[in-house]
């Protein structure tokens, strides 16, 4: 049976007014048309429960207070009504007097008078005789229905409700509804509240909780109020609001107090999908060749001993003798093939020399047999140990006089370097880098250390290793030096580094030669790259690219928001000053460099000079010259640009004088560091400032025998002059720093030329000059203190 209960039928049986029931259907279901539309089951009870939860009693003793008192006197007429109304009501609720007593069926009904006496006569008792709570054991109460709803609703179950017009028609005509049946009420609201505190206990809650939640949301998924789950941490200790945050035992105690079942929610983020991190089994694994890192202090030899090992020679026409950035070569040693990584050994590149160690096999420490342990080789050392990789010791320039290897060996034993001759465990190779000597034995030491590791990798699975340089070529775009660690990388892959995502166009070894794939501990570099990764940066071939797309947004995202920290404007000059005032707390600075290893290592270098008073932050790192959306950014976060080895364009220039933003050059990285320590001490006094002359572009260079190069130039702006200092730009990175040896117009010899002239411009000691390039030529003038 399937009766149409209305809008105004269950306001007039609760009594209420239709506008309260359908204020209470707006807010947890559906507006109803009017006060005659019929109501489903589902919307009947929301309605029970929403009443249920706010008319609760005041306490115990009000629902039984009518049973718990001693009887009175009833009038004799009222029990023979009373069964002739109910007998005449189908599906009406019997009064709770007339409910247990219903042994003896028609003699009783037939005399009540004879019965009603002796009722009134019984003694007064403590005991409840004509009150039965639990309704669904009584065969003839309707309530029951209310009941096996609310546990069907409790258990997930829906059924269609039954004769539900019925329920309230029987209470209709009972006293006139609801009037004078408040305890009734609260009696049944009572049972429904046990009810469910019952069904709750068949049947808990199960709640996922993850490693860290917070309270709100804790109390949201139990389905409990804020304020409980508060209490019960206070219970147990804990003093947190629905803000704070808690891990996941403290949750888990506070959730199975409640009566909740607890469930470890795994929470998978895009990079635990889109990155196979799964452990390799030993039977996948093969063989693989050892990376070697060669660290030492600068002019040791580093670049000297790889140029003998691979018949190579790159240390000619780098600054001042220092490389300056990390080149991976593969070099086939005995049969068998070798993996080299050439760090700097330039201070200033600890982060570089750090990472190149962490992603090695075997450091090669080179020390000069004349000049002994420096603190570049000191730091060299306790980068090695900080990786927990074995340390070859090569003493170099053996072929010099004053060479004295025994007291290298004596230095090294203080740093816990005991050479094997004096019981210890550290190989001690002596060597010659422009002879070749001992080198054959220290490769074979080599060869014995990674042995004696037994490095293995799994070559059948998805690339995943190190960027070990990066840089962005003008005609082929972003371009990166990788180092394979595991798996196999294939032309065409997928693969994510840092904030750079792209597919793998081209893939060359370090002879240059074209490669389809690349194993474990192979160094190739490729093309494809979205924009230029940061030296360091993990890659990872994988098989989504919007999925990885999404991820290097991610990236990007947070590492903005590291970033974001306003601070005040500043300049090198006036720094110590602000710093005494208290007004600086954090000193901005924008890196640019010519390639980004150089740029992470300046980067770390100046972070390193931190105090207690200032905090050096570089916000902005990157590779090519000084732009003007660099000089914007230094405007908004007053930071200062530190160029290294790159020239800000024109734009940049004017935007910067505009902006009074301060950009200070550098070729030599022990200048910037220096210049920047002193300004924080307060000791910055510069003695000479560089003043601009003009700029000249070469349009065709030319060879004259016994001069060299000569650059046919045209004056763009501002003049030439001999013998001023000048530097040659090529994609405004600097690739010669020196002075303008002699300047022709024509044949004649001239001492100056003006824009718009041609002139013909010979530099010292420099022939490498090609169309296109840009000298800019400068003086530098004494400030009078």
């Amino acid at each position: 049976m399937n009766n149409k209960y209305r809008v105004h039928e269950v306001a007039k049986d609760f009594n209420k007014n239709s506008k309260e029931i359908t204020d209470i259907l707006t807010k947890y279901a559906t507006t109803p048309k009017n006060h005659m539309q019929p109501l489903g089951d589902r919307e009947l009870s929301l309605i029970f429960e929403y009443l249920t939860q706010h008319n609760q009693v005041e306490s115990i003793e009000s629902i039984y207070a009518d049973v718990y008192r001693e009887p009175k006197a009833a009038p004799a007429e009222q029990p023979k009504a009373q069964p002739a109304q109910q007998q005449g009501q189908k599906g009406s609720k019997q009064p709770a007097q007339n409910a247990a007593p219903a042994a003896k069926p028609a003699p009783q009904q037939e005399q009540p008078k004879a019965q009603q006496p002796q009722q009134q006569n019984r003694p007064t008792t403590r005991v409840p005789e004509k009150k039965v709570v639990d309704t669904r054991k009584s065969g003839n109460v309707n309530l029951e229905k209310y009941d096996q709803r609310l546990e069907d609703l409790a258990a997930g179950k829906t059924k269609q409700m039954q004769a539900g017009k019925q329920k309230f028609q029987g209470r209709n005509q009972r006293k006139g509804g609801f009037q004078g049946g408040s305890k009734r009420r609260q009696e049944e609201q009572e049972k429904m509240r046990r009810l469910q505190m019952e069904i709750a206990k068949k049947t808990p809650l199960t709640v996922k909780i993850p490693d860290e939640i917070g309270v709100g949301e804790l109390a949201s998924r139990m389905k409990k109020t804020g304020a409980e789950v508060v209490k019960t941490l206070m219970k147990n200790g804990v003093m947190a609001s629905l803000s704070d945050v808690i891990d996941f035992d403290t949750a888990a105690i506070i959730a199975e107090e409640l009566g909740c079942k607890v469930e470890k929610e795994i929470i998978v983020t895009i990079e635990e999908r889109l990155i196979d991190t799964a452990e390799d089994k030993e039977e996948d694994l093969l063989p693989r060749a050892p990376v070697v890192v060669v660290m030492g202090h600068v002019d040791h030899g580093k670049t000297s001993l790889l140029d003998y090992i691979r018949n190579a020679h790159v240390a000619a026409g780098e600054a001042g003798g220092i490389t300056q950035h990390i080149g991976a070569y593969q070099v086939e040693v005995g049969g068998k093939p070798i993996t080299f990584l050439d760090t700097p050994g330039h201070e200033a590149f600890t982060a570089m020399r750090a990472r190149g160690a962490m992603i090695t096999d075997v450091a090669i420490l080179v020390v000069a047999a004349d000049d002994g342990i420096m603190p570049q080789t000191v730091e060299s050392i306790n980068h090695a140990k900080a990786a927990k990789i074995p340390v070859i010791v090569a003493i170099n320039k053996m072929d010099k006089p004053e060479a004295n290897p025994e007291r290298i060996k004596e230095q090294l034993t203080k740093y816990e370097l005991v050479p094997e001759e004096w019981g210890g465990d550290t190989i001690i190779c002596p060597i010659s880098a422009k002879t070749g000597e001992g080198i054959d034995n220290l490769l074979e030491m080599v060869n014995l250390t990674a042995e004696m590791q037994e490095l293995k990798a799994n070559p059948n699975r998805s690339a995943h290793g190190a960027v070990i340089e990066a840089r962005l070529d003008k005609g082929r775009g972003p371009v990166a030096t990788l180092l394979v660690q595991n798996g196999t990388l294939h032309q065409g892959d997928i693969i994510i580094a840092g904030t750079a995502v792209g597919r793998v166009r081209a893939m060359t070894n370090a002879r240059g030669e074209k490669l389809t794939e690349a194993g474990p501990s192979v160094p190739v570099e490729i093309i494809g790259m979205s924009e230029v990764p940061g030296a360091g940066d993990d890659f990872h071939a994988v098989d989504d690219e919007r999925m990885a797309r999404e991820l290097v947004e991610q990236r990007k995202h947070d590492q903005k928001m590291a970033a974001s920290s306003p601070v005040g404007k500043v300049s090198l000059e006036d720094l110590f000053s602000q710093i005494k005032q208290g007004e600086m707390k954090d000193l901005n600075i924008i890196v640019k460099a010519d390639v980004q290893g150089s740029a992470e290592a300046v980067k770390a270098s100046l972070e390193k000079i931190s105090n207690d008073e200032v905090r050096v932050r570089v916000i902005h790192c990157a590779v090519g010259a000084i732009n003007e959306s660099d000089v914007m950014l230094a405007t908004t976060s007053n930071a200062i640009i530190v160029g290294f080895n790159v020239r800000p364009d024109s734009n940049a220039k004017d935007t910067a004088a505009r902006n009074k933003v301060d950009m200070r050059m550098y070729r030599v990285i022990y200048d910037c560091i220096n210049e920047i320590e002193t300004a924080m001490k307060g000791m910055l006094a510069p003695k000479f400032k560089e003043v601009e002359l003009g700029q000249a572009e070469v349009r065709n260079v030319f060879r004259i025998t016994g001069v060299g190069m000569v650059a046919g130039c045209y004056v763009t702006n501002g003049k030439m002059q001999r013998g001023a200092n000048m530097r040659l730009l090529r994609d405004n990175v600097v690739i010669y720093d020196g002075s303008i040896a002699s300047l022709q117009r024509f044949k004649d010899s001239v001492k100056e030329v003006a824009a718009g002239y041609e002139c013909g411009i010979t530099f010292e000691k420099f022939q490498d000059i090609k169309e296109g390039d840009v000298i800019e030529a400068f003086l530098m003038e004494q400030i009078e203190v």
